[in-house]
């Protein structure tokens, strides 16, 4: 089963550790379509669609550079607990489509559009269940890490389909569903890549904090490309979750202001921007408002705080990959 997955970008990287990581970027996908395939074909070829479309491999890849700051390097088991990431990140986007009722995941029909509701659920809980026999094979501590991780990223989509509580402040809720729904995940694959690459247990936990903070960054960073980006460079129409309802941010800063000369925006932030002359004005006057300045700084604090974790890692060649990712997540965006 052949991948469509896109070449690495790491500016921060050297010539050597950038042909490193392809390289073994290349035997995560050999493993993801060993696991993926099935002997029934329709299986095989549902449980591959999103993953034949591409997509960065992220995770992967921050697994890789963090298995670089161990003294083994990108062993095997790096390459294992990197694809089961993988896969639990492309379980996720089966069951994400179906409750976003997309047409589109990576450019091509989504599997709720390709086949129906119940095949795209089925795979997606096919592919945890995949995820966890690769993880199996890692030891006790990874299957409990794997868990947990998926305890907590299913927590976060629940909190994330449901208004923060009114004894609770929305950003803070806002900030700790995103740690959930995409930071743990993320975090996790840099902790097994430190876990399988010999760290020790304070760098393992240093490169798991750091990849917390890199997944709230890179979703902060999202929230802003849906404001400001340019229709076709984002990947999706700017202004989709503002027609969707859905607060993010920038949104979140303009209703805590509570400032009166803010009136007609939030008359709008709660009005059916379904409506494409309604949805037009939204998107207009959310640009200029200053929360979309102090959302960016705010994403910009994230992912320098995420720099900062490293420090006790030294200098080396992939702390200074690690550090230029977060700062890469963040200038797609600012």
């Amino acid at each position: 089963m052949s991948s469509g997955a896109t070449s690495v970008q790491l500016p921060g990287a050297s010539g050597d550790l950038l042909a490193s990581v392809v390289t073994d970027l290349g035997r995560v996908d050999a493993l993801l379509g060993q696991a993926i395939d099935h002997d029934d074909p329709f299986v095989a070829e549902a449980g591959g669609h999103l993953f034949a479309a591409g997509g960065k491999r992220f995770r992967p890849m921050l697994a890789i550079l963090a298995a670089h700051v161990g003294p083994r390097g990108v062993t095997d088991e790096v390459v294992k607990a990197a694809a089961a990431v993988e896969l639990t990140h492309l379980a996720s986007l089966y069951h994400d489509d179906v409750m976003d009722e997309a047409p589109l995941r990576r450019g091509v029909p989504s599997a709720n559009a390709a086949y129906d509701n119940s095949t795209a659920i089925l795979v997606g809980d096919l592919l945890f269940g995949t995820a966890s026999s690769l993880v199996a094979d890692l030891g006790a501590d990874a299957v409990k890490i794997q868990a947990q991780t998926f305890v907590r990223l299913c927590a976060g989509q629940i909190r994330d389909a449901r208004p923060a509580p009114p004894t609770d402040d929305p950003i803070g809720y806002y900030l700790q569903v995103l740690a959930d729904k995409t930071g743990v995940l993320i975090a996790t694959a840099a902790r097994y890549g430190g876990m399988f690459s010999g760290c020790d247990p304070e760098q393992v936990e240093i490169l798991r904090e750091f990849g917390e903070r890199l997944g709230i960054a890179f979703q902060l960073a999202d929230d802003l490309l849906d404001v400001a980006g340019v229709s076709g460079v984002s990947g999706k129409e700017p202004g989709t979750d503002l027609r969707e309802g859905v607060d993010t941010l920038p949104t979140l800063y303009v209703r805590s202001a509570a400032d009166p000369a803010d009136a007609r925006l939030l008359e709008l932030l709660d009005a059916d921007l379904r409506d494409a002359e309604l949805h037009a004005e939204a998107l207009r006057l959310l640009r200029a408002h200053p929360a979309l300045e102090k959302a960016t700084t705010h994403t910009r604090d994230y992912a320098m705080a995420a720099q900062a974790i490293l420090d006790p890692l030294g200098d080396t060649p992939a702390t200074r990959a690690l550090r230029a990712l977060a700062g890469q997540v963040v200038d797609r965006a600012v």
